[in-house]
């Protein structure tokens, strides 16, 4: 017990209620059972922190053992942050503090993974624990019916609408294809698909239960909602995800949602660099606003930085600031080589660049140059023609995309 008398342990499967109840109540929502059975699908109950005040549960944080991919290499571990909550009428008592501290020290001190994640609920609150914001994604809303531009290729086969029995096999396979192929998607495990497709009343806001379409070569799960004023139906369809493996799947998934009976709007949680939009005859008839989606945190910068691979050979040595992890902080000699691989090691060479942790997470997975933090003033050129190097060394395909909450 602290000298403020909170305590601080890991929880048990008995403090599964107590859990809810603060998720419920921190999160400004009486779904306490519904909250307590999607935790249970989840829960890790050794790998997640509670702060007690006497025999009252008033914070909390999750670590969920998952995997990433980063760029260039696959999946690697992944803590994922998840479920961190402070009851009202204590905070601004260091609870979160606490958690965030037993989570990425107890990583560090127990040569756990390298690399933390999460979706933040307020975007102010983790860049102080060392989280950068590392993958953004679109709201986007598309007008049904819009046509495609001339020679787009579709499937030959047409799309089947499936029971959700029949559809899980076919969609767990396409996701398992997939997933390696993007920097910032997440494996599923078993119990991640139960809760990824977790559909009680209270969580479709009116709308249908999930739907599933799918191809041999990609899937679409989606709800509709039934809506009509004067002129006509005003239905929405709203993607959960869709996954194809290869272009003509994605369009003709794209081809069969948009064109669906009473349906006036399309909306969608996307990726940045949507391929939609480029397929569109009109590309104003899709509308997006950007959010942010998943902040990155490397544990410890050398064991970090080496999981995924490079896109030019550089020399550069980078001087980290971490508060929070002071074993993070020095300066640290990035070298990569012609393959993408990369050494790091702790060096007394001056930097070239001068960076916070929370920065070098934000450019960890491509989504964020180095060149853009530098504009901003939050990346400091110490050698000429660091930050250009520095970007073409981070630098991917594709923008990262991570469209799953956890």
């Amino acid at each position: 017990m602290s000298d403020d008398g909170l305590t601080l342990r890991t929880l048990t499967t008995d403090d599964l209620p107590a859990f809810a109840e603060l998720l419920a109540s921190a999160f400004l929502t009486d779904q306490t059972e519904g909250l307590k059975h999607r935790e249970r699908l989840v829960f890790e109950p050794d790998r997640t922190h509670g702060v007690f005040d006497g025999d009252d549960l008033i914070g909390a944080g999750e670590l969920l053992t998952r995997a990433i991919t980063v760029p260039g290499a696959g999946q690697t571990p992944l803590a994922a942050v998840t479920s961190v909550a402070v009851a009202p009428g204590h905070r601004r008592r260091g609870v979160l503090t606490r958690v965030m501290r037993a989570q990425l020290h107890g990583l560090h001190e127990d040569g756990g993974e390298p690399i933390a994640a999460l979706w933040a609920s307020e975007a102010v609150i983790y860049p102080r624990f060392g989280y950068g914001l590392a993958a953004q994604f679109h709201r986007a809303k598309v007008r049904a019916k819009s046509a495609f531009r001339p020679g787009v290729e579709l499937e030959a086969e047409r799309v089947r609408e499936v029971g959700r029995k029949q559809a899980i096999p076919l969609i767990k396979a396409i996701y398992e294809k997939e997933a390696p192929q993007r920097a910032g998607a997440l494996d599923r495990p078993e119990s991640t698909w139960e809760f990824v497709l977790d559909d009680p009343e209270y969580r479709r806001h009116g709308a249908t239960a999930l739907k599933f379409a799918v191809l041999p070569d990609g899937y679409a799960i989606y709800r509709l909602k039934n809506d009509w004023n004067e002129e006509g139906p005003r239905g929405i369809l709203t993607v959960q995800e869709l996954v194809a493996t290869t272009p003509e799947a994605y369009a003709t998934l794209y081809r069969f949602l948009l064109d669906y009976d009473l349906v006036f709007t399309l909306e969608a949680f996307t990726a940045l660099d949507e391929p939609l939009v480029h397929l569109l005859a009109n590309p104003r008839a899709m509308t997006r606003s950007a959010g942010d989606s998943l902040w990155l945190r490397l544990v410890d910068v050398d064991r970090g930085l080496v999981t995924r691979r490079y896109g030019a050979q550089v020399d550069l040595v980078l001087g980290v600031r971490d508060a929070f992890c002071p074993w993070n902080t020095g300066n640290w000699r990035l070298v990569t080589d012609a393959g993408g691989n990369a050494e790091v090691t702790r060096v007394e060479d001056a930097p070239d660049l001068e960076l916070d942790v929370d920065d070098l997470g934000a450019i960890f997975l491509g989504g964020t140059r180095p060149s853009t933090l530098a504009a901003a003033g939050r990346i400091k050129e110490r050698t000429d023609g660091a930050v250009s190097r520095a970007t073409a060394a981070f630098a991917t395909d594709r923008e990262p995309s991570c469209l799953e909450s956890f």
